[in-house]
């Protein structure tokens, strides 16, 4: 009987250690970042190893621009298919103040360049025209995004819209957005669009020797660089609402590693500060 009870202590005490350990290197690692949510992940088992207001509700302005190309990956089998940009979605996104890739209307382009237009850039107009494609609109594309935020266990996010542009209804947490990214990952024809700083779209009859196309992070390229490792890719976001966000992927010491940060206020700094807290970040692991 007196062994078991030590045995159970000793157990207890090695959870209340562990316990202990999580919270240190929570607060060391997430330690003076200016993001109010922060979700770290090891892709080697899924597992979340630091989190600051992980679970809580954020808006994840163009971050939703992840789930929007993964959706259109597994939907669509011929990414060299031909398209026709429709004028009025030209139109709906100047109207919205989103930003745009720079496609034009008439113009003849494949999917594959929609894919990079909507994900370095952060083209809303690219995201407007894959979801007439998928779908034939915006509102069913938003279905299929909720069905598969659903099955990957997404049990805090909803989504009203393909570009993430602020609706009190459309809505995620940092956590979460870590899990969409672990998964859209693993896709080789994501991966290789989300780790991509530069991409020239194919000719087309408004532009016939393409178009050059940077990530919105391409400028703090060499800002991002982490000892012992490399950072391989990002996709940031912005509205008023929702401030900075970043999800990104990093490979430090033969591990890689998923953040995703969101709400961090831009001081018109030279690196603003969801940049900051990914190296700050990356910096210590």
């Amino acid at each position: 009987m007196k062994k078991r009870k030590k045995m159970i202590w000793l157990a207890g005490m090695l959870l209340i250690c562990g316990m202990v350990l999580s919270l240190i290197f929570q607060n060391r690692i997430l330690y003076g970042i200016q993001s109010p949510y922060a979700a770290l992940m090891e892709r080697d088992g899924d597992r979340i190893l630091a989190q600051k207001k992980g679970e809580k509700k954020m808006y994840p302005a163009s971050l939703t621009k992840i789930m929007t190309c993964l959706v259109a990956l597994e939907h669509i089998s011929d990414l060299d298919r031909k398209v026709t940009m429709d004028g009025n979605m030209i139109d709906q996104a100047k109207a919205q103040g989103a930003s745009r890739a720079g496609f034009e209307a008439g113009e003849t382009v494949t999917i594959r360049d929609l894919l990079y237009g909507a994900m370095l850039p952060s083209g809303a107009e690219c995201c407007l025209r894959l979801s007439r494609y998928v779908t034939g609109s915006e509102e069913k594309m938003a279905e299929l995004m909720n069905q598969k935020a659903e099955n990957l266990g997404m049990e805090h996010t909803h989504f009203v819209n393909v570009t993430g542009l602020h609706d009190e209804n459309h809505y995620s947490t940092a956590e979460d957005l870590a899990v969409l990214l672990d998964a859209a990952l693993d896709r080789k024809d994501f991966r290789k669009i989300f780790t991509t700083m530069s991409y020239r779209t194919s000719p087309s009859n408004v532009h016939p020797n393409g178009m050059v196309l940077n990530s919105t992070l391409y400028e703090y390229r060499e800002e991002l660089q982490v000892k012992q490792g490399e950072f391989l890719g990002g996709k940031t976001g912005h509205t008023s609402q929702a401030g900075l966000c970043l999800a990104s992927l990093v490979n430090v010491k033969g591990k890689e590693y998923i953040l995703v940060t969101a709400g961090a206020e831009d001081h018109g700094g030279s690196i603003p500060g969801h940049v900051a807290d990914a190296k700050k970040i990356y910096s210590k692991l």
